[in-house]
This record gives structure tokens, C-alpha cells and sequence, in this order.
């Protein structure tokens, strides 16, 4: 399947199937139209920030000499983001390499930079219509000793949401751990465990998924197979990275929450087939968005209801025909959040349609659930992402809120129970925290920081080849 080409000026995005950009609703950010919906969007926003805590480092500068740069939102994208015409043909081959100085490293006592040496890849995959595509990303060398048995090993880490602008990419996250332009704000919040993993003395290859960062096509959020076959492949990446230490013996793990648990189980799922070269010790999948459907009804008129519109984009953009059906289900409205979402990052569509709800958007005026409920189509194509259905490879540890009411605790459960009725080596980890407030995204952020230390200890002792016991059997008494 040909992919969507994006085409781009220096101030602007603009699809093919949708209509020109849009700014969000200005009076949404106007600090002197006070009230409830204003006083939630603060909410969401210090919660959020309170939660992820990042430093402040200017947006990236410019392309390659002789061309024009892309802009998206005011934040201009490198050069070497742009794919070219070709790729090669193995998965996993690189594309190209430079240098990526991170936002926060520190020279060591050994001249070496803390926590490790960082290289941005672009490299080749496979999407779900089982064509090529060029993915982004980093590889990072750490200081750090590895030790544990065998050759120092490899965390695969897929992030949790970003959004879709090509500005929100992780890699570009590690250089500018927050990058501010005209209406965007990209925190990366996922460094702190890319630090963790390294100072642990794993490797970290870390994906920027199909379409995030590569600016030909728009990325395919939530594609369970778009995103499992980028993980698998950047690991394979990063074995051909000049100075890299890992080997193709050494052990892999794959790390991920929130939309990068759905990322690092699809992957633990297809590994077997798709990558069988990657020796995969284990996988933490946080959070995970098993089923679409449900996880469609938490995000609608939540914090993250932007999250509707990069869905519907780029499931659209991976299959052309279900551009009739959103042209026909969308009003002028709904048309133009679609379009300003396609270049919005996580702190932009918190501030433009946050807690927002889908009837807004719709022509019929029922809520996208409702839509998709009617659409065999939809129900369909939702059907296909749902995770659960293979047998993942490798012991996988899931952890899940049970208060998170935004990717819901009861469909990450789900997963579980799914895999453990397959014979999955799996810990199910239920994360008990009060209720910190509904819709705000602090019930499904909390989890992410209260887990992290267990999840990344888990994760290291599989590395170092200790094994460990399902606890499938305590599923009948878990929350």
C-alpha cells in the first residue's frame, strides 16, 4: 500500500483528504474566559507537568543546507528527517546516521558524557499494508557497565503518546526534552526511563514510530502493527550502529506505556514471526490500549480527546477507503479538529480540545462510539488492532491502574487474562491507586512514575537471564 504523501511549506501541513489547517479555538487558550472547562484544562496541564517534570532546552534548529526546511507549528524539523526515495530492502537496515547531542548529559570523571553517547538512526520497516516506510529514532551507548550475564543488552523503548506532529517525535525529544513553538508544546517525558535504563547499563533504542518525525507521510497512531514492527526494527537498527557494543546474542526488552504498551505488546506478539532474530528476554507493557473500542470511549470528552482525532487520521491514512466514511460522519467541525490535531503535540490538544466530547464533531451529532457501533466497516478495522489474539513471546510483565480511566484498567486486564488463556508467561501487575481525579489523565499518569522503578527492575533482571513464574493462576483474585 502506497503511503499518504504529506505535503509541507515552511509554516504548514496540509493532507490530501483533509481541508486546510487549523489553529485551535483561540478562546480555548484565553486566560480571560474563566470557568469550568478552563479550570480543568489548567488541571489536566499542571497535572501533567507535575507528573512528567522536564527541563527547559530550546526547540531544534534547522535542516541541511540548500533546502528548505519543514516547519511544523513553528518548530523546525532537521534535514534528516525527510526519507528518501528509496530504502533498502532488509527491515531493520539503516538509512542513515549523525550524532545526537541529548538535552541533559554530564561530562564523567573518565571524559565520557552521562549518561551515554546518542546517535540518531533512520532506518527501514515494514507497514501494516506491508509496504516500506523510513522510521526514525535513537540509539544510545551508555556509560555505564553492564552487570549482568552475557553481553551488555538492549531496551527497545517504545514511547507513550506524543501526538502527531512531526515536532512531537521522541528522538527529537532526547535533544530538547521540551521544545516550544507557535501553539506546540512537546515534553518528553519518556526520558526519564531511557536515564533509568541506562544507568542500569542497557543499551536504549528508542523509536520514533512510522510517521512521527519522518515528514512523507502522517503517523498511524495506535496501529498495533505499524508500531510493533518499528520497535522489532529498531532493535535490529541498532545492532548496525557504529560503536554500538550489543551483538546480535545479546538480549533484548521491550519497554512501553500508554500508547507505547500497545506498541511493546504488539511487538512481544509478532516478534515470533516478523523478527525471530531478535533474542527478546522479556517485555513491559504499561497501560496498554488492548481494545480500541474501549479505550476510544475513555478518551472521548477526557483531557486526551485529541487522541480521537490522530486515531481517525491515521487509520484513514493507512486505509483510503475509510476517507468516504469520515468525510460522510464529520461535520465542518469535526473536519477542521481532524486537520489541527494532524500537527498538534500532547500539550496542544490538551489546551485546543481538551475534555472535548466526539457529538461536537459528528454529523449525526452520537458520539464516535456510537458511529462505529453502526459501521461494520469501523467495527471491523478496530477488530483487527485488538491485541490479545496472539501468544506473546517471551515472559511479559502488564501493569495497569485500576483507576485509570483513560486507557481502562479493565480492557488492559483483559489482555492479560487473554494471554494467560494462551499459555503466556505473564505477571499481571495491578497498580493500586486512589482516585485522582476523573478524566484529568492523573489516573493514567500516576501508574506510569508509581510503577516505573518495579517495571524497570523487572525488566533488567530478564536481561540478565533470572528467570521467573507467571502469576496467570492469582488472575481469578487480581482486580
Amino acid at each position: 500500500m502506497s503511503p499518504r504523501k504529506i505535503t509541507r511549506s515552511s509554516s504548514t501541513v496540509n493532507t490530501p483528504h483533509l481541508p486546510d489547517p487549523h489553529r485551535p479555538d483561540p478562546h480555548l487558550l484565553d486566560p480571560r474566559r474563566p470557568g469550568r472547562r478552563t479550570g480543568r484544562l489548567l488541571a489536566a496541564s499542571v497535572a501533567a507537568a507535575a507528573c512528567l517534570g522536564a527541563a527547559v532546552v530550546p526547540a531544534s534548529a534547522a535542516g541541511s543546507a540548500g533546502s528548505a526546511p519543514v516547519v511544523s507549528r513553528g518548530v523546525t524539523i532537521p534535514a534528516f528527517y525527510d526519507p528518501p526515495a528509496q530504502l533498502p530492502a532488509a527491515d531493520g537496515a539503516l538509512v542513515r546516521t549523525e550524532p545526537l547531542p541529548l538535552g541533559l548529559s554530564l561530562p564523567g570523571l573518565d571524559g565520557r558524557q552521562l549518561p551515554g553517547t546518542a546517535t540518531r538512526l533512520m532506518y527501514k520497516s515494514t507497514d501494516a499494508g506491508g509496504g516500506p516506510v523510513a522510521v526514525t529514532g535513537a540509539y544510545i551507548e551508555p556509560s555505564a557497565a553492564w552487570k549482568g550475564g552475557g553481553p551488555r543488552p538492549l531496551v527497545a523503548l517504545a514511547s507513550g503518546t506524543m501526538g502527531q506532529g512531526d515536532q512531537c517525535a521522541p528522538s527529537l525529544a532526547l535533544q530538547n526534552p521540551l521544545s516550544i513553538g507557535e501553539g506546540t508544546v512537546s515534553i518528553g517525558y519518556d526520558n526519564i526511563a531511557v536515564y533509568r535504563l541506562l544507568a542500569a547499563g542497557a543499551a536504549v533504542v528508542v523509536t520514533d514510530y512510522a510517521g512521527l518525525g519522518t515528514t512523507d507521510r502522517l503517523h498511524t497512531y495506535v496501529n498495533r502493527v505499524d508500531e510493533g514492527h518499528a520497535l522489532l526494527d529498531a532493535a535490529r537498527a541498532a545492532r548496525s550502529v557504529a560503536g554500538a557494543s550489543i551483538t546480535p546474542a545479546s538480549r533484548v526488552g521491550l519497554y512501553g506505556y500508554s500508547q507505547g504498551g500497545g506498541a511493546s505488546a504488539s511487538a512481544a506478539e509478532l516478534q515470533s514471526t516478523y523478527a525471530p532474530d531478535v533474542n527478546l528476554a522479556g517485555t513491559y507493557a504499561g497501560a496498554p490500549p488492548a481494545d480500541l473500542t474501549e479505550v476510544m470511549k475513555g478518551i472521548d470528552g477526557s483531557a486526551l480527546a485529541g487522541a480521537l482525532g490522530w486515531s481517525i487520521n491515521g487509520f484513514a491514512q493507512s486505509d483510503p477507503s475509510l476517507e468516504a466514511v469520515v468525510e460522510a460522519n464529520t461535520n465542518d467541525v469535526g473536519k477542521a479538529a481532524l486537520k489541527a490535531t494532524s500537527t498538534m503535540c500532547v500539550g496542544d490538544a490538551i489546551l485546543g480540545y481538551g475534555f472535548t466530547n466526539s457529538k461536537k464533531w459528528t454529523a449525526s451529532g452520537k458520539p464516535i462510539a456510537d458511529i462505529i457501533a453502526a459501521e461494520p466497516k469501523l467495527q471491523a478495522i478496530l477488530a483487527q488492532q485488538r491485541l490479545g489474539n496472539l501468544k506473546p513471546t517471551a515472559p511479559v510483565r502488564l501493569a495497569t491502574g485500576v483507576q485509570d480511566d483513560i486507557v481502562g484498567h479493565k480492557q488492559a486486564r483483559q489482555l492479560a487474562v487473554d494471554w494467560c488463556r494462551k499459555g503466556g508467561d505473564v505477571t499481571y501487575e495491578a497498580v493500586l491507586l486512589p482516585n485522582l481525579g476523573d478524566k484529568l489523565l492523573t489516573n493514567h499518569l500516576a501508574p506510569l512514575l508509581t510503577d516505573q522503578g518495579s517495571a524497570i527492575s523487572w525488566l533488567t533482571d530478564r536481561l540478565a537471564g533470572k528467570k521467573i513464574s507467571s502469576n496467570c493462576w492469582s488472575m481469578p483474585v487480581q482486580p
